[in-house]
């Protein structure tokens, strides 16, 4: 009945959590949810009241395939003055959510048998996405040692004349490791050297104007610009603008890969809403003060959680340098029983436990690798501090 691509499908380890969270809830259970990777501010006024006026003023017929013309207009007047990169409207993609671009990424260009080569931890759905178009993932392999950052040697290593792609997320999302412009160009040096002069590199650059400490952020087409024909720039407007339910997500790239991509939409969707567009237009255009007053809170947030998770012995917890995630390693307490005698036998199992104590986590095997778990402080500074004491009660039982 269905396609044999549905055997290797597995339901979004993130969503699943999500959903236990939920269904523990309407339980009548206390839950702090950490699942989901939603800002948990609204959508900035100015931008909610462009889509009204958009509405009044009768913006509710198609778009072109790419996007409206505004918005393609918006967008490369974001690249050039965020990022550097002169780019043009006809090598725009715009669709619902930086998901489907990359979905139409993969579709337009991965053949059975190709390999994407992504650091793990890895987001989870891009594994999905490589699977479901017929490709094949390769990990590489990163430790919370060095902060999970891709080391240049397991890069070169990794790369075969099978490589189709290369994924870039940074700052990441689980990791909210953010590489810096050295880093980066240590990666282009390689991809250089390699023997494989063909594969694509994709830039996820969703989390750019959620970073630390003074961080600049860096990314690979404006670094190196002698590779900008192998390069898809994604980027979208859920996190910085608390914007995830509009559903806009934008790409820049070389033109032939963009046309692919717009082949397959208009045969999917046609296009994303033209109220969601006029949205778009106004959060990348307007003011942009409550971008960086909403990146201070989650700094804020993420000092408040490492404090706490500090005063929990055997977790241990590398800084994240921006998005809004934490990545614990959790090792230690696999193999720990519970107060009933039953062993944690892995990272789900633990995840399971948390949910118990009443804080809903995502185990990192979702995100390709077992033995850690990703939580989201995309929340109150009362809830951060609800969760961080029941995951210390809760680990303190295990024996």
């Amino acid at each position: 009945m269905f396609a044999k691509m549905m055997e290797s499908l597995r339901p979004s380890p993130i969503q699943e959590m999500a959903e236990l969270s939920r269904r523990a809830t309407a339980a009548g259970n206390d839950i702090v949810d950490m699942t989901l990777g939603e800002p948990d501010f609204p959508t900035p006024s100015h931008i909610g009241e462009a889509a009204v006026r958009a509405i009044a003023e009768g913006q509710t017929r198609y778009t072109p395939i790419n996007g409206s013309v505004r918005l393609r207009e918006a967008i490369v007047e974001k690249f050039w003055r965020d990022n550097g990169i002169r780019t043009s409207m006809a090598d725009i993609s715009v669709g619902c959510g930086g998901k489907q671009v990359i979905y139409q990424a993969f579709l337009a260009t991965l053949n059975p048998g190709d390999e994407v080569l992504i650091p793990a931890p890895y987001w989870a759905s891009y594994g999905d996405i490589v699977t479901m178009n017929g490709g094949v993932l390769k990990p590489i392999g990163t430790t919370p040692e060095q902060g999970y950052v891709m080391q240049p040697e397991s890069l070169q290593a990794a790369i075969t004349s099978k490589t189709k792609w290369l994924v870039l997320n940074s700052p990441s999302n689980p990791s909210g490791t953010a590489y810096t412009r050295t880093q980066i160009e240590s990666f282009c040096e390689v991809i250089r050297r390699s023997a494989n002069q063909e594969f694509l590199i994709l830039a996820d650059d969703i989390y750019e104007h959620i970073l630390f400490d003074g961080r600049t952020f860096c990314t690979l087409a404006n670094i190196a610009a002698d590779l900008a024909g192998r390069i898809l720039t994604v980027n979208g407007v859920s996190k910085a603008y608390s914007m995830t339910g509009w559903r806009v997500g934008f790409a820049c790239g070389p033109k032939a890969l963009i046309d692919a991509m717009t082949k397959i939409q208009m045969q999917v969707n046609s296009h994303t809403s033209s109220i969601s567009q006029a949205a778009a237009v106004a959060a990348l255009t307007g003011p942009q003060d409550e971008v960086v007053r909403r990146c201070a809170a989650f700094q804020a947030r993420r000092d408040l959680l490492l404090a706490r998770f500090s005063e929990i012995e055997g977790l241990r917890t590398p800084t994240p340098e921006g998005a809004f995630y934490v990545f614990p390693d959790i090792r230690t307490f696999i193999g720990k029983r519970k107060a009933d005698g039953e062993v944690i036998a892995n990272d789900v199992d633990f995840a399971t436990y948390l949910l118990g104590a009443g804080v809903a986590v995502v185990p990192g095997s979702g995100f390709g690798m077992p033995g850690f778990m990703r939580l989201s402080y995309a929340t109150s500074d009362e809830k951060l501090e609800q969760a961080a004491c029941r995951i210390k009660a809760a680990v303190e039982r295990l024996s």
